[in-house]
């Protein structure tokens, strides 16, 4: 059973629902929630699309592993990641430190699907998306995979998935 001091890390490529399943979390176990990204661009006083634009991936990855260090440090929280957050080896560990890290998954075709139309996601600004999709899924995999617990959310209402990940961590009210 996961202590209730201890922070449930969601993480998973863009689109997987990390937010809204985050939401959920917070509302059926009274834990607040975080964002990962949202800490980012409140320390930075610019949007994420920003900090690409103006300095860089690199950049942001560094600023991606402060927030993280920070939030991880805490506990009570769901903490949502940006989906590349497990490519630095010392976020994964703060996060692990501070709690369980559930990955979220969902098809290339359906992270297209819910990500079309946003102008929000810097790494998918490209010709092709639907192969850049696949491409760094493909490419995180290994990374993604180092998570304590995999959901699906295909096809699942981020109220479903919360009450999945409770039941698969024994959570107790």
């Amino acid at each position: 059973m996961l202590p209730r001091t201890k922070n449930i890390v969601l993480t998973g490529f863009m689109g997987t629902g990390k937010t809204a399943v985050g939401a959920e979390l917070a509302a059926m176990t009274g834990l607040k929630a975080v964002e990962v990204d949202a800490a980012i661009e409140q320390r930075a006083g610019i949007s994420i699309n920003e900090i690409f634009a103006t300095r860089g991936e690199a950049a942001f990855r560094l600023m991606e592993a402060e927030a993280i260090s920070a939030l991880a440090s805490e506990t009570g929280s769901i903490i949502s990641t940006g989906g590349g957050a497990v490519l630095r080896d010392d976020n994964m560990e703060a996060l692990r430190r501070g709690g369980t890290i559930v990955l979220l998954t969902a098809s290339a075709e359906t992270i297209l699907e819910r990500t079309a139309g946003h102008t929000d996601r810097p790494l998918l600004k490209v010709n092709d998306p639907l192969a850049a999709i696949k491409e760094m899924m493909e490419s995180r995999r290994p990374h993604y995979e180092r998570a304590d617990l995999t959901v699906s959310t295909e096809g699942k209402a981020p109220a479903e998935v919360a009450r999945e990940i409770l039941k698969r961590l024994k959570w107790k009210q």
